[in-house]
């Protein structure tokens, strides 16, 4: 476990690996505790990843990043399915939780519901997967610490486990070679590699990841974008690199998934605001910005 706390109690972070037979499905289990004097106001960028969140006290405001004037929905805790779409969450500043990050297929096993109905969507993790979640939640806002929170997770998805339904290893090699080439497999080549049709494909596919396969490949797509980005390369270069016709057509693209243009993210990117040095949500990914 890794945790950080600034001296003047304003916020504190810690994370940690899931025991290792959760890995790789479960990725990370992160929690935080914010006491800051401002309202905060996040963007999420489609990330790939399932995130099962529980708050402690006080609600997150989420809406959608394409329709940031819209009033949202308040959230104590969410499960929230993979995303083609930024989401904005606003708080008081002050916020006390945990999160987990699963692959979407480790969601599928572990919580027994087809992605699908998860896609682009928040849902109360607790209405959806019933009174085993709320057992779950009730303890770990009652655990003394981290450590005990993250060792409470570990038995209790290894114990999940043991009921988990199957995953088909074709639907998860496409998953990873789509991670692998960042989307950049043709769907075709993809389709004749599993053994399926097209549609078996699809259909599967959505029922264990949440979205189509080409849908996951816009996702993977736009990953490789903000990792380039990220490294400061220049637009035009990171659209020819990524598949793009030109950089005109990765901005539009970019604006309909994010909501922002490169350059508007970019910006956002480089300023600081109090809280934790880091703010992204999964090692080695740009998930996230402060906003406010």
């Amino acid at each position: 476990m890794q945790q950080l706390a600034c001296p003047e109690g304003r916020w504190e972070v810690a994370t940690a690996l899931p025991h290792a037979r959760l890995r790789p499905g479960v990725q990370r289990y992160r929690g935080y505790r914010l006491n800051l004097d401002l309202p905060r106001q996040r963007l999420e960028v489609p990330d790939g990843a399932v995130t099962l969140l529980f708050s402690f006290d006080h609600e997150v405001r989420v809406t959608e990043a394409l329709t940031p004037s819209a009033p949202g929905n308040a959230h104590r805790s969410m499960l929230v399915g993979l995303r083609t779409s930024a989401g904005l969450g606003r708080h008081s500043g002050r916020l006390y939780g945990l999160e987990v990050i699963l692959s979407p297929w480790k969601a599928y096993s572990l919580f027994g519901i087809p992605m699908h109905e998860l896609a682009d969507t928040i849902t109360d993790p607790i209405d959806l997967l019933g009174p085993r979640c709320r057992d779950l939640a009730d303890a770990l806002a009652c655990a003394a610490g981290w450590a005990q929170r993250f060792d409470l997770l570990d038995t209790v998805f290894l114990h999940w486990s043991e009921d988990a339904l199957p995953v088909s290893d074709r639907v998860r090699y496409a998953w990873r070679e789509l991670a692998r080439t960042s989307g950049a497999l043709p769907i075709g080549e993809l389709v004749a590699a599993t053994g399926w049709g097209w549609r078996q494909l699809e259909n599967r596919f959505r029922a264990e990841i949440g979205l189509t396969p080409k849908g996951a490949a816009r996702v993977m797509r736009l990953r490789k974008v903000l990792r380039l980005m990220a490294a400061d390369l220049p637009v035009a270069g990171i659209a020819a690199e990524c598949g793009f016709s030109d950089q005109a057509h990765l901005n539009r693209e970019f604006k309909a998934m994010i909501g922002r243009t490169p350059r508007q993210f970019r910006h956002a990117r480089g300023l600081d605001f109090a809280g934790p040095p880091t703010v992204d949500r999964v090692d080695g990914q740009v998930t996230s910005i402060i906003l406010t």
